[in-house]
């Protein structure tokens, strides 16, 4: 009888572990048929917007028309020593539409560095570290020496905030698309009346904003690349939209990279401010 108890017992134990065990399993197993189903659950398609050259050559035009004016705070980090006059740059942006620009640079501690300023055809660049006061015309730097390329590409960089790189009268376009983004070609005059592809412009197509320009030589080669990114809304926008949503989106970010290797430029903004009334004061004088 003592046999027969101590056996059911065990038999009982046994049956408890098995039980158990079997349990575990179809645990373990549950687990990983739900893990597998998430794994190869089907993913949720982007949406890509569809548009054409026409659509976006007038998207870049209103883009430029929504900032009439524009104040700004940013930083600059350089590498490479493309501007010869710092390394980091604490700046701000004044501007008013069409092409009245001023940029002002000091150093952390307060110290100015420049003041660059541009309106219509005539620029002026002063130099108070190095007591130089430089002038002429955008189009023609070279009184500027090693600092042309510097504010040049500069303007380039904040074309890309203010909405200026729009589609001129006497340039042509073509649209080509890559995948998830539009690649637009833009073509202009060259001394001898061919058309050269002068700028190449990526739109990101689920907001068709523009993140990506490069700047070309007469021959082809890259100029500059410039990356747009941190997009972020801005004021308030009556009647023009950035992205077709009613929003007035901006980079805060812009990352320029020299084509010629001299090195690269890396902006952040802290602050913009668009379509306030600015002083005569703000703007400089050329």
């Amino acid at each position: 009888m003592w046999y027969w108890h101590e056996c059911k017992v065990k038999s009982a134990k046994f049956k408890m572990v098995g039980r158990c065990h079997f349990a575990f399993i179809i645990l373990n197993f549950t687990f990983a048929f739900l893990a597998g189903c998430a794994l190869f659950a089907p993913r949720e398609e982007v949406s890509l917007k569809q548009a054409t050259v026409e659509e976006l050559t007038a998207l870049l035009s209103q883009r430029e028309a929504a900032i009439q004016t524009m104040k700004g705070l940013f930083s600059a980090k350089v590498r490479g020593g493309i501007i010869p006059i710092a390394s980091r740059v604490e700046g701000a942006l004044y501007y008013r539409r069409p092409n009245a620009m001023r940029l002002r640079g000091f150093t952390a501690v307060g110290s100015e560095l420049f003041e660059f300023v541009q309106a219509d055809d005539q620029f002026r660049l002063r130099l108070p570290t190095m007591g130089r006061v430089l002038s002429g015309s955008p189009s023609d730097m070279s009184e500027m020496g090693k600092l042309a390329r510097p504010f040049q590409l500069s303007v380039w960089a904040m074309g890309g905030v203010l909405g200026t790189g729009t589609i001129a009268k006497n340039e042509t376009v073509a649209l080509v698309e890559e995948g998830n983004r539009y690649r637009l070609e833009v073509f202009g005059p060259s001394p001898n009346g061919a058309q050269l592809m002068r700028r190449r412009l990526w739109f990101e197509r689920q907001t068709l904003l523009v993140v990506r320009e490069d700047r070309l030589t007469e021959s082809g080669a890259v100029e500059a690349t410039i990356q747009y990114e941190d997009f972020r809304t801005i004021g308030e926008a009556e009647a023009v939209s950035s992205a077709g949503d009613g929003l007035l989106l901006r980079p805060f970010k812009i990352l320029l990279e020299d084509g010629k290797g001299q090195g690269s430029v890396q902006v952040t903004f802290h602050e913009m401010i668009p379509n306030q009334p600015l002083k005569a004061t703000d703007l400089g004088q050329v």
